[in-house]
């Protein structure tokens, strides 16, 4: 298919370097993610973000087990969240976690456009980023956190980890989109 190289060459690695951001590229991600569009322009997107090491620390130590060993290294740890409400009548905002997600990815290919590379994680103690982080539990909704940086050497990570350093595969187009009805077992 013809499509932009861009979209192909971002994938979710693992050993980053923890190099620092220059300011300009740190801005040009978050202004790419303010770009995003959203349900009513409310761009219900919240990204708090680390980059000082006192601020990485405790970041990471929200982080599971598991993502802690290698997201640690990454120039900037941040969490995305999303607003519960809509801020122009306290309706409920059903599409919140939806727009995150697409302030999410406009991060993400800026973050390719620059030469950096990001990684999005399920894996962190959300009642602790609550409480350590002090995002109000009834406001907003923890929807991931990101590792930002320059990629690093595989031979960085341990030996199971160095192992998958690599883009995941996709499951076939006709597996995730269908014309018309949604027809099971096609």
């Amino acid at each position: 298919m013809d499509v932009d190289p861009l979209f192909l060459e971002r994938w979710s690695p693992r050993s980053f370097a923890a190099d620092p951001l220059p300011q300009d590229q740190l801005d040009a991600l978050f202004e790419a993610a303010r770009w995003a569009p959203s349900c009513f322009n409310e761009q219900p997107w919240l990204f708090l973000f680390a980059r000082s090491e006192r601020d990485r620390e405790l970041f990471a130590s929200l982080l599971s087990d598991g993502n802690r060993g290698w997201a640690s290294q990454a120039s900037v740890l941040a969490f995305l969240f999303a607003r519960r409400r809509f801020a122009r009548n306290d309706g409920p905002n059903r599409w919140a976690g939806f727009d995150s997600g697409a302030a999410w990815m406009s991060l993400a290919l800026q973050a390719r456009q620059l030469g950096l590379d990001t990684h999005a994680m399920g894996g962190f103690d959300e009642e602790r980023v609550y409480e350590s982080l002090g995002v109000p539990r009834e406001d907003y909704e923890a929807m991931a956190a990101c590792a930002i940086g320059k990629r690093a050497e595989r031979e960085r990570l341990p030996a199971e980890l160095a192992e998958r350093e690599r883009p995941s595969p996709r499951k076939p187009l006709d597996q995730v989109i269908h014309e018309g009805r949604f027809r099971a077992g096609v």
